[in-house]
């Protein structure tokens, strides 16, 4: 079944299993732009509710469920949930998971590159296969790079739209997950890698166009 879809994705994207996956991605993305906006509806709802929010942590702060019912009575009277903004994330997951079946089939990108390093390989196979210093193992190192940049990218953002109303622990784990997308691609195989970082740069992008207009 696996490699059915693949020939068939494939063949749709002139038997370009790079451009497949691009495309795959991008296709993905346009599926949940309804989700990206609503976060983004989320997050401004969340900046607008901060004072509120943080009247209720002074008045209920020794009341766990009592501030947690408060809060989410709160964004639910401005038509949202402290939950909306991980709904993007939650909703790739179908799709990551089918991209990292392909990417681990040990047939469906057999023969398959992108400017010489094989998809269906890890970054540590292909240094076996071909030497640190090789044009495969360079393309492997780009796509890494470029997806540091866009987390580092992602992390500043996130930061700067962190509240003192939130946890302490989540001001310091929200930054650093951008990150988890380049440790995800250190360990799989490069069509996971490239699929992570069009979606994530995909993200970026997006956040950058919807916090300048209005929802």
């Amino acid at each position: 079944m696996i490699d059915s879809l693949v020939t068939f994705v494939i063949g749709m994207s002139g038997g370009n299993a790079a451009l497949a996956i691009v495309l795959f991605t991008l296709a993905v993305r346009l599926l949940l732009l309804p989700l990206g906006i609503r976060q983004a509806r989320s997050g401004r709802i969340r900046e607008r509710l901060a004072p509120r929010l943080r009247t209720l942590q002074k008045k209920y702060g020794r009341d766990p469920q009592r501030l947690a019912k408060e809060t989410s009575a709160l964004y639910a009277a401005e038509g949202s949930s402290p939950f909306a903004g991980i709904l993007p994330g939650l909703a790739q997951l179908p799709f990551m998971w089918l991209v990292y079946r392909v990417a681990t089939h040990p047939t469906a990108l057999a023969g398959h590159d992108l400017f010489g390093a094989p998809l269906g390989q890890q970054v540590a196979s292909v240094i076996a296969h071909y030497g640190l210093v090789s044009l495969p193992v360079s393309v492997f190192a780009l796509v890494l790079v470029l997806l540091v940049v866009v987390a580092w990218l992602t992390s500043r953002k996130i930061s700067s739209t962190l509240t003192e109303e939130q946890p302490e622990f989540m001001r310091r784990i929200m930054p650093l997950l951008p990150y988890g997308s380049v440790l995800a691609a250190a360990v799989l195989p490069l069509a996971a890698g490239l699929y992570l970082l069009v979606s994530t740069a995909w993200t970026a992008g997006e956040r950058a166009v919807l916090a300048s207009r209005p929802l």
